[in-house]
């Protein structure tokens, strides 16, 4: 007796994607077109899964060149441009071989999708560092030196000690550890993608709470960045102790 469609549409669903050929396959000869309709939207589920696979896959390709290294750390930092807050980066491990599925460049996913993915890679990484320069840091020596400052925060914070350092674009100094500056590296290596999660979520939860403690400038969905309606609560309220001096004498 065949299944009804609420049941196979329940199995297809259920089904974890790398196991859907075969669930498709055994409902193939059934030929009632609401069943086919199915089908097809599940075989279109899997191919978006492959290409996923794929993508995942090129992702690993410096990982995978630089195999030789024991312990390689992908670095990425969040914060550069704002207005207020601080400069954050992140220091990230992953085992050798691991894929993680819709890991990207943080500002190409949801915040949904960051915060999932942030719970993967803390679980799933060796070991995670984090680091950050607060704005008065980014006042006294300016932005790039407080990013590279909170760059070293973070890989400090590593154990095991990383053998090799993928970076993003940059090449941080003071550190004895073997670099390799990668233009994009946060949409082109899965290390340094995970960074990149893990420096921009850490970021914005502690916006939100600016948010609570200055309110009235939109911290939690702006993040700090200069949004008109931040630019606004600037000139109308005046700078927060978070406010960078050197970013605001356009406003203030």
């Amino acid at each position: 007796m065949s299944l009804s469609l609420a049941d196979i549409k329940k199995e297809l669903k259920e089904c974890k994607l790398p196991d859907l050929p075969e669930a498709i396959k055994r409902f193939e000869e059934d030929e009632r077109a609401s069943v086919q309709k199915e089908l097809q939207s599940a075989r279109k589920r899997y191919d978006k899964y492959i290409k996923e696979v794929e993508r995942v896959e090129h992702m690993a390709l410096y990982e995978e060149k630089y195999g030789e290294f024991e312990f390689i750390c992908g670095i990425d930092e969040v914060g550069r441009g704002p207005l207020a807050g601080p400069v954050v980066a992140g220091a990230v491990i992953l085992p050798k071989g691991s894929r993680i599925l819709y890991i990207n460049d943080s500002k190409q996913l949801s915040e949904a999708k960051r915060e999932e993915l942030y719970v993967r890679i803390m679980e799933e990484a060796v070991s995670v560092g984090i680091g950050e320069a607060s704005c008065e840091r980014i006042d006294e020596i300016n932005i790039l030196n407080a990013t590279y400052e909170a760059m070293r925060q973070a890989i400090s914070k590593l154990d095991p000690k990383p053998d090799l350092l993928l970076n993003d674009a940059v090449t941080i100094p003071g550190v004895d550890i073997r670099q390799v500056p990668i233009i994009k590296g946060d949409a082109k290596s899965m290390s340094i993608a995970a960074a990149s999660i893990i420096a921009k979520v850490t970021r914005d939860r502690m916006m939100v709470k600016y948010d609570e403690v200055y309110p009235g400038y939109g911290f939690a969905s702006n993040k700090g960045y200069g949004a008109a309606a931040h630019i606004e609560a600037l000139k109308k309220l005046g700078p927060t102790p978070i406010h960078r001096r050197s970013f605001i004498g356009n406003f203030v």
